[in-house]
């Protein structure tokens, strides 16, 4: 089983982590204190398999847990744990202007200004920061950024390679998909509702997506889709993109959308994709 105790400055991200842990499958407790940590990984050991992987953030918020960091990493060792400890950490002024921003209070920031609960905190975290196996500066970082860090550090490589493709079939007059990453609209295409022994069956029916292919705007379409496609996921992945939604649409979404996400979702299982075809609107026209 994969152990990550999470921690670090008050303002580096580790909220953030925490959410990116918990999308790549991690079971994740918030605000644990220290020395309930070796327990936790005991129940966690002790699953028969059912958790593979966890990831605790343990932080300032309980301002005593720190005191004693070396004898709550000696007893994990001793039981036969192995864990990794990411913390997170960015510099004073990056810290403050994030705090100002949000208007958040510091947890140590009760009797003291901001920039020497800041100091207190670095100093309280200076033992475990050097026991950290990684460290993150995340000063300079978009979230984007920190993902694609957290996913190169803690996921197999099986998974830094996977992305879900959801590919959305729809009617226009239903409305756009509000979670699409990239929207087709396929209403150019001469349109087989206008057609009496086409107009009740879908694009699932081998008659209308012959028909819809049959024009060589048709197979244009769907070869530059393809190369866009094969184009875009590469980069997706780079970015830590883990899934996407392809929406593609026509007027009721029961023709030729549903003509057009079947063949690409035809083209990416071919290339070994993860891929998801849904119709939406199909039976609503």
């Amino acid at each position: 089983m994969r152990f990550v105790i999470i921690t670090g400055m008050s303002g580096a991200g580790k909220s953030q982590a925490m959410k990116i842990f918990e999308d790549a499958g991690y079971y994740c407790v918030d605000n644990i204190p220290l020395f309930f940590v070796p327990k936790f990984a005991e129940l966690c050991m002790s699953s028969q398999g059912k958790i593979k992987r966890a990831a605790v953030v343990c932080d300032i918020r309980g301002e005593d847990i720190f005191g004693q960091i070396s004898e709550n990493l000696k007893e994990l060792k001793e039981k036969g744990y192995k864990y990794e400890i990411l913390f997170l950490d960015a510099n004073d002024e990056t810290l403050i202007k994030r705090y100002k921003e949000t208007r958040r209070k510091h947890p140590l920031s009760v009797d003291d200004r901001l920039p020497e609960a800041i100091a207190k905190e670095r100093k309280m975290l200076d033992e475990i920061r050097v026991n950290a196996t990684h460290v993150i500066d995340t000063s300079l970082l978009s979230i984007q950024n920190l993902k694609a860090k957290l996913l190169k550090l803690f996921s197999s490589d099986e998974e830094k390679r996977e992305i879900v493709i959801n590919i959305l079939s729809f009617g226009f007059k239903y409305g756009i998909p509000l979670d699409a990453d990239l929207v087709f609209d396929v209403r150019f295409l001469p349109n087989p509702y206008y057609i009496v022994e086409l107009k009740d069956k879908g694009g699932l029916s081998k008659d209308v997506s012959d028909y819809v292919m049959s024009f060589p705007q048709s197979v244009e379409f769907m070869n530059k889709l393809f190369d866009m496609m094969d184009f875009l996921i590469p980069h997706y992945l780079e970015e830590g993109k883990s899934q996407v939604v392809v929406a593609i649409g026509c007027t009721g979404g029961k023709h030729r959308s549903v003509t057009f996400a079947e063949k690409l979702g035809e083209h990416l299982r071919a290339m070994n994709k993860k891929v998801h075809t849904i119709h939406r609107d199909y039976k609503k026209s």
